[in-house]
């Protein structure tokens, strides 16, 4: 038996990873990666929040940010609703990544035994960081099944 945190996010990894609008995938902690290297974006940082323990199965609460750097343009702004900038573009598609993501876990194509538990949470962000970054940070339960045997 391997370590189901191993399993878990080397699968996410490789999923995100997958997607034509990210470039990067980390873990742990987000003010650790070097967020002013401007080739890693898009980036997806996964967090593990939690594990509950429920006996034939143990719940992981996980986020996941998907974030892009925002461009913003010299020209003065003409339209008062999109600004200069891209950011309505980035939120966009780093909504996108998530779906995907999503989808292939609700539809079992992370892993077979991995379960899409209760309904995810996305929430949108902008300038979270130095540089002006925006994206999304999707939260959800996922439930693997416990394969320890009694000793």
């Amino acid at each position: 038996m391997t370590s189901h945190y191993y399993e878990i996010t080397k699968a996410i990894k490789d999923k995100l990873s997958n997607d034509l609008f990210v470039n990067t995938v980390t873990i742990g902690d987000i003010f650790k990666v070097d967020l002013n290297k401007l080739t890693i974006f898009p980036l997806s940082h996964i967090v593990i929040n939690s594990a509950t323990y429920q006996g034939q199965t143990w719940n992981y609460n996980i986020s996941i940010l998907c974030m892009d750097v925002v461009d913003e343009s010299k020209e003065l702004i003409s339209d008062i609703f999109l600004g200069n900038d891209n950011e309505q573009d980035v939120l966009n598609t780093q909504l996108m990544v998530v779906n995907r993501f999503l989808e292939l876990l609700r539809r079992g194509a992370l892993a077979e035994d991995y379960e899409l538990v209760g309904i995810p949470s996305v929430e949108f962000f902008t300038d979270r960081f130095e540089s002006k970054i925006a994206g999304v940070t999707v939260t959800f339960e996922m439930a693997i099944a416990n394969e320890m045997t009694k000793c």
